[in-house]
């Protein structure tokens, strides 16, 4: 089990199993315990977070202890879970999940490079110092939608070099894409799936806003948007077969929610750490700097809420990431891919670690408890 940071002096709002309950508990932790504040008044996260002062409910709502923070991450890792004693789950339920891509400029490049390699990872490497010739501008300079980056589209469409990803990137309009259902995100611990097809993928370390059904941000938490490149590169129609499979979304330790010390401009100025240990002893480690985001998160929220389109239950929204590996594995050209059974650590000081081993897809935990499942045991348990 990889090293974990759960934040001090926070106000926490998880979910967890616990033992004698057949639906999730909605849990905060305090002073190294876990609590568990399940009640009618609000017996989902979802309920919580449409509040008018979400964070003041958690800190003071009275709870019963469920364990120490310890050990109940210690018995979410997959390999050590015994079903008799308590341990967390992705901290979100009845939220749409979403997500943005291409809002980083290194992470734009990658998927030009994917697009024009066609899954082929032989080709990438050549590409990648191709591309990087052929746009000869500093991306991170540009604001997306402006007169300037318009100028940049006109140069390199006269190039022949235009891709769909440089339209997202800096054009005027977000990627925004639904990256799995209400319910379907793995928490700390879990395995994390990828699509049995892939054999050239990577883990994306993402910070994920918690929006309520107003659009208004609450908060923050991690989360791993697991990506396919070699199925999201032969075409972008694949995006869903890319990035939307059994236990390919995970999220948590637990949503941190805004307060005196933590708001959105925290959140700006993150930079998360990610480290991926594989079996066969070779270690990837890398930084994603919220700083360097090209778009504001207020832009990516708005381009998904509001009077275009509504969440009644809200959403969590991944921000893109700009860690993109190119690390050799294998041998000198081959890139970086997982394999099986590698851990991946995800960090930051003020949202804690967020780690998951790697499977297959079809080899992870099926998902079985969906929103109807939550209502009917929340109704059998008088929380409705």
């Amino acid at each position: 089990m990889p090293d974990v940071i759960v934040p001090d002096n926070a106000v926490l709002l998880g979910r967890a199993r616990v033992p004698g309950h057949d639906h999730p508990r909605v849990v905060t932790v305090r002073n190294g315990e876990v609590f568990d504040i399940t009640a009618k008044a609000a017996p989902t996260v979802r309920d919580i977070g449409e509040l008018d002062n979400p964070a003041a409910y958690v800190a003071g709502a009275a709870g019963t202890p469920v364990g120490k923070i310890d050990a109940l991450i210690a018995n979410s890792w997959q390999e050590e879970h015994d079903e008799a004693a308590p341990s967390l789950l992705s901290p979100i339920d009845l939220q749409a999940v979403k997500a943005s891509g291409v809002t980083f400029v290194a992470s734009l490049l990658e998927r030009v490079i994917e697009e024009q390699a066609k899954g082929d990872k032989a080709k990438a490497d050549l590409l990648r110092s191709e591309v990087l010739e052929l746009i000869g501008a500093d991306l991170s300079q540009i604001v997306p939608g402006s007169p300037s980056a318009m100028q940049v589209k006109e140069a390199l469409l006269a190039r022949g070099v235009w891709s769909q990803y440089l339209e997202v990137g800096i054009g005027p309009d977000a990627e925004i894409f639904t990256k799995g259902q209400p319910m379907s995100t793995v928490g700390y611990g879990a395995d994390v799936g990828l699509h049995p097809v892939s054999s050239w993928n990577n883990p994306e370390p993402e910070i994920v806003l918690v929006v309520t059904s107003r659009g208004e941000i609450i908060g923050a938490t991690l989360g791993n948007d697991v990506n396919l490149r070699d199925v999201e590169g032969r075409s972008a129609l694949l995006l869903g077969k890319a990035k939307d499979n059994n236990a390919s979304g995970a999220v948590g330790p637990f949503i941190r929610l805004f307060d005196a010390s933590f708001t959105l401009e925290t959140v700006k100025s993150a930079e998360l750490s990610m480290r991926v240990e594989g079996t066969d002893g070779f270690v990837l480690e890398g930084h994603s700097n919220m700083a360097k985001i090209s778009r504001t998160p207020e832009s990516l929220v708005e381009a998904t809420i509001g009077r275009h389109h509504q969440y009644p239950d809200g959403l969590v929204l991944y921000l893109g990431t700009m860690f993109a590996p190119v690390k050799d594995r294998d041998g000198p050209g081959m890139g970086f891919t997982h394999k099986m059974n590698d851990v991946v650590s995800i960090s930051t000081p003020t949202l804690g670690t967020l780690a998951n081993r790697v499977r297959l897809s079809t080899e992870c935990a099926p998902w079985t408890y969906g929103a109807s499942q939550l209502m009917r045991d929340l109704a059998k348990a008088g929380l409705l």
